[in-house]
């Protein structure tokens, strides 16, 4: 394994860590451990980082079985004994609701992620958990954001720090800076028994697949374009947007007069005196 790819990664998390100020002192961390090159990843940055950490945390790395048909979670609690690592498994048949719902060969992410996030939300509540780490890097937070501009109208994107609806929950994304394929590298270095996702079934079909060959595409053709991209999400001018419920333009006046005298009394009075639901009526 290349010592700089590893030192590389724990650097970006790192520092994804302190700038949305994700871990404090005696936070107690759920890590989400699906089984992916991810959440495996996430879980041993974070183990490396809470020995060097200035400050003292607790993780807890837990996995969902969802009761998929098929799928080898011995092969995850295997792993987890052998490396000493405090671990749970949470037992819900999230899979058979799933599939009761929504028909096989149709998009199944959006409804098994909500479920899976409730239950990890009442497992993390019920043992005094805190803060839920997820395995979201780079190029899912960027996924997400064309998604939304393309399908959504909207801009946004998975945030590094988001607080759950009911304010018990934080939800943390320390693998925020990390792109995936230093990632997939990583894990193949580490020999992580990764397990793939066959919930969904029609992955081929899915419009986030269509956003990672954009990305990818990009990246090939020009790597500064992607790393463009991730730093203005980090750096909106809502003033040079168009959303006027977090800029003030109906409020926005000139410091300084374009008329004076009586011109300038005029003018303002012209102004004041078609208020703003009515210019839609001259269209």
């Amino acid at each position: 394994m290349s010592q700089r790819l590893e030192n590389r990664l724990r650097k970006r998390v790192a520092q994804a860590i302190h700038d949305f100020s994700m871990i404090e002192e005696g936070d107690r961390i759920l890590v989400a451990l699906s089984g992916g090159k991810d959440s495996y990843t996430l879980l041993e940055l974070l183990r490396q980082l809470q020995i060097r950490a200035p400050i003292r945390f607790e993780l807890l790395a837990v996995h969902l079985d969802q009761k998929q048909p098929g799928f080898p979670t011995a092969v995850l609690t295997e792993y987890l004994a052998h490396a000493n690592i405090p671990h749970a498994i949470i037992e819900q048949d999230t899979f058979r609701v799933v599939a009761r719902v929504i028909p096989e060969g149709s998009n199944r992410c959006g409804l098994c992620s909500r479920l899976r996030r409730g239950a990890l939300y009442e497992w993390a509540r019920r043992h005094g958990y805190d803060k839920i780490a997820l395995g979201h890097h780079q190029d899912d937070l960027l996924e997400t954001f064309f998604l939304n501009l393309f399908h959504g109208g909207r801009v946004a994107t998975m945030p590094p720090k988001l607080l759950s609806d009911d304010g018990s929950i934080i939800v943390i994304r320390p693998l925020a800076y990390c792109e995936e394929h230093d990632i997939a590298r990583y894990a193949r270095s580490r020999a992580f028994p990764v397990i793939p996702c066959k919930v969904c079934g029609s992955q081929d079909r899915l419009e986030r697949v269509a956003m990672k060959r954009m990305i990818d595409n990009w990246r090939r053709e020009n790597p500064e374009r992607i790393s463009s991209i991730a730093t203005a999400l980090q750096h909106v001018s809502p003033s040079h947007l168009l959303d006027r419920t977090i800029w003030d333009f109906a409020g926005l006046r000139s410091k300084e007069p374009v008329c004076t005298g009586e011109d300038r009394v005029t003018r303002e009075t012209e102004i004041r005196s078609v208020p703003a639901a009515e210019w839609r009526e001259t269209v």
